[in-house]
């Protein structure tokens, strides 16, 4: 996809304009615990994520809180076999890396929402970069703005949910 928002941009990451990248499965299933400790921690007493009854009247059993699907990817600092750190969003990563952009900010995110996430499900997600601007000068810096739409789903290939985050990759002024 080259054009003017492309300008100077590396051949290699143009190739990734468009394509799925990082397809993972989440380190553990989607559990009760997670839920519970979530909703303490912001006082969210819906009794739709604490009571099994009301949840199957409304929901058809237990749900996670929508707002939690990035949590599932969040990777532990450690895990077994694991020869190298994991990072979540690991396309903005690559973009800061290859366009040598080492500060980065996110200006903007939005989720939209599908089937709900249940006790026991096990998500899937892949990245994909939809854009990257030209060089752009803001108060931070110099540098690009990208778009990255993170995909999840179940166990059923059904779409639980994106989440679609704008960057901004920068170097400070001098």
């Amino acid at each position: 996809m080259a054009d003017e928002t492309n300008t100077n941009l590396p051949e290699e990451v143009q190739g990734w304009i468009g394509k799925e990248r990082y397809h993972e499965e989440g380190e553990f299933p989607v559990e009760r615990g997670y839920i519970w400790t979530t909703c303490s921690s912001v006082e969210n007493g819906n009794p739709i994520f604490w009571d099994d009854e009301v949840a199957r009247e409304i929901t058809d059993g237990p749900i996670a809180m929508p707002t939690m699907i990035s949590l599932w990817f969040r990777p532990h600092l450690w895990a077994p076999g694991r020869t190298k750190q994991a990072q979540p969003l690991q396309v903005h990563f690559d973009l800061k890396e290859k366009l040598d952009l080492p500060e980065a900010i996110m200006s903007d995110n939005t989720i939209v929402f599908g089937e709900p996430v249940r006790p026991g499900d096990r998500l899937k997600t892949s990245q994909i970069l939809h854009s990257v601007s030209g060089p752009k000068t803001t108060k931070l810096g110099t540098g690009r703005f990208w778009e990255i739409e993170v995909r999840y789903i179940n166990q059923n290939e059904e779409l639980v949910g994106a989440e679609h985050y704008t960057g901004f990759g920068y170097k400070r002024p001098a």
